[in-house]
């Protein structure tokens, strides 16, 4: 191929592609050099159409050849490669007598170094994509960031922010001339409102002050989403009434057990509804405040921390349904209410499977709030007829 030789043998791979450019592009910017190498390919381009992709492809196919064969290739220098990059770039044209007409796309290439039509682990991504949505959602984990050194210690911060803004709120009650035996069942209600308000204020912060320290968060964190409340994975009004309904179906199912197996009754007197009685069905007001304690503040308080928090951060390191357990035990013992554990824990692994199904903390807060406003309002109508609460309550232990 005359000049066109020694180009071979230091581009390698690329001589064809060489080739092409110095013999026939390049040749065409200067009449004064050398067309020894322009020959074969003028030859090409006055030939009938037919003959030009053969003649085009034995010539390109013979110099792969003779670079493959050569025996010292050296290689591309970078003063080659600047100049092979810096070479003005300009469009091949053949004579009007002669067109080349484009040849078929194919289906296979004959050489392929690597996928360069996008990300190589995207084929990848998309696989263990579709993997992921064959499984249950109650099945999936948590991306959690955090470890058990931040896990064990939030849940401390939390617990003591708990017992500490109660504690302050005592002490501080006296400093603002209440009295506490002189209030009226009204203005009792109405401080219990605002206790809890500050305290689930007080807990939250803590709380978001720890998870904002690992921003950005992955979306299915601390994730309150109200679209969708019936599509039949995630929607959160339709499992909400189902982990409501099966709640009910447990906890009633879980009394008969332990009233069929148990011998005397035992004494509610640290009971929260016990506790709250004088409190349900005096007023308007009152019936307010219970509510919106136990049907509002209550629910995001617990579900925040104990579904939200706890229980997800338990998947880093065991199974979600194991983590469901575990969190709905210490739901169940953090109400210092003995007497009720096993439906507190019955309780909690409907909360916790609710929230694993939809990734949605509306979830179980619904079931939360529905459960306890439920309960208040029931109560207080059955006040309102006449029935001793206390007396019933007592039946049901």
């Amino acid at each position: 191929m005359g000049n066109c030789k020694p180009e071979v043998s230091r581009f390698g791979l690329l001589a064809p592609w060489f080739m092409y450019w110095n013999c026939l592009v390049k040749p065409q910017q200067s009449t004064t050099r050398d067309l020894s190498c322009r020959k074969p390919y003028r030859d090409i381009v006055n030939s009938k159409p037919s003959s030009i992709k053969q003649r085009m492809v034995a010539t390109m196919i013979s110099c792969l050849a003779q670079s493959y064969l050569s025996a010292s290739p050296e290689p591309v220098t970078k003063r080659a490669r600047v100049n092979l990059l810096n070479r003005p770039i300009t469009l091949l044209r053949f004579p009007n007598s002669a067109r080349l007409t484009p040849l078929p796309r194919r289906g296979l290439l004959p050489l392929c170094f690597f996928n360069a039509g996008g990300d190589p682990d995207s084929n990848f991504q998309e696989r263990s994509q579709e993997e992921t949505n064959l499984e249950w959602p109650i099945l999936k984990r948590w991306e959690v960031p955090w470890e058990w050194q931040t896990v064990s210690l939030t849940s401390l911060a939390c617990g003591l922010s708990f017992i500490l803004t109660g504690l302050i709120e005592t002490a501080a009650i006296p400093y603002l001339g209440l009295k506490i035996e002189e209030l009226s069942l009204d203005e009792k209600a109405e401080i219990l409102f605002v206790d809890q308000s500050i305290t689930t204020l007080v807990v939250l912060g803590v709380l978001y002050g720890v998870a904002n320290s690992f921003q950005p968060l992955p979306e299915d964190l601390f994730c309150y989403d109200l679209k969708e409340p019936f599509n039949l994975q995630k929607g959160w009004v339709l499992w909400a009434v189902i982990g409501l309904v099966g709640a009910i179906i447990a906890i009633s199912l879980t009394g008969a057990a332990m009233s069929l197996f148990r011998g005397e009754d035992p004494q509610r007197e640290t009971d929260a509804l016990v506790r709250l009685l004088p409190l349900i069905g005096s007023s308007s007001i009152s019936t307010a405040c219970l509510v919106g304690i136990t049907g509002v503040l209550a629910p995001i308080l617990e579900e925040t921390v104990f579904r939200g928090f706890f229980m997800t951060s338990l998947t880093k390191w065991v199974p979600t349904p194991v983590s469901v357990i575990i969190s709905a035990a210490v739901f169940a013992l953090a109400h210092l209410t003995p007497g009720e554990f096993p439906q507190l824990f019955v309780l909690g692994t409907a909360l916790g499977f609710s929230y694993a199904q939809t990734r949605n903390l509306v979830t179980p807060i619904t079931i939360h709030a529905l459960w306890n406003s439920g309960v208040i309002l029931l109560l207080t109508l059955l006040q309102l007829q006449g029935y001793d609460i206390k007396e019933l309550l007592q039946a049901t232990s």
